[in-house]
């Protein structure tokens, strides 16, 4: 009996028989991928030391707002802040019960550098309540019929 592909007059098969070297091809790539070494990516970031704040500079214990000016300074519910003293204000709404809500208002032309940096100050202080505020302003569409 025959096998696939040749005849049954004795003569030699033509092709050549491709499954050992798919068999060899598939355990190369598998010991490939195996070795390959688990990709680890670390992101080293210098966050501020905290300060205490000053006197000015209260907690709202509803809401608080960070906003960010275009000249690159940070303000705490209206008060200049520094990113130190920013670490504290945080530390505090997060000891009140409940925790006081958070809202971050970059101005238009504000540096995104900055604004880089504060994010995360705010996502490393593990604020749990903090939203994006004025949005709206930099909306360059309006609806129909207005």
């Amino acid at each position: 009996m025959a096998m696939s592909g040749g005849k049954d007059d004795g003569s030699p098969m033509m092709e050549m028989n491709t499954t050992p070297l798919i068999d060899v091809m598939l355990v190369l790539l598998i010991m490939f991928i195996i070795t390959i070494p688990v990709a680890t990516h670390a992101i080293n970031i210098d966050l501020p030391q905290a300060s205490p704040p000053t006197a000015d500079q209260q907690v709202d214990p509803v809401k608080n707002k960070l906003v960010l000016t275009m000249g690159g300074q940070i303000l705490w519910n209206g008060t200049p802040t520094t990113e130190g003293q920013l670490v504290s204000l945080l530390d505090a709404t997060k000891a009140l019960n409940p925790e006081p809500e958070l809202q971050f208002q970059p101005e238009e032309y504000a540096s995104y550098e900055i604004a880089n940096r504060l994010l995360k100050i705010i996502t490393a202080s593990g604020v749990s309540k903090f939203g994006f505020v004025g949005n709206e302003q930099f909306a360059t569409f309006q609806k129909a019929g207005e």
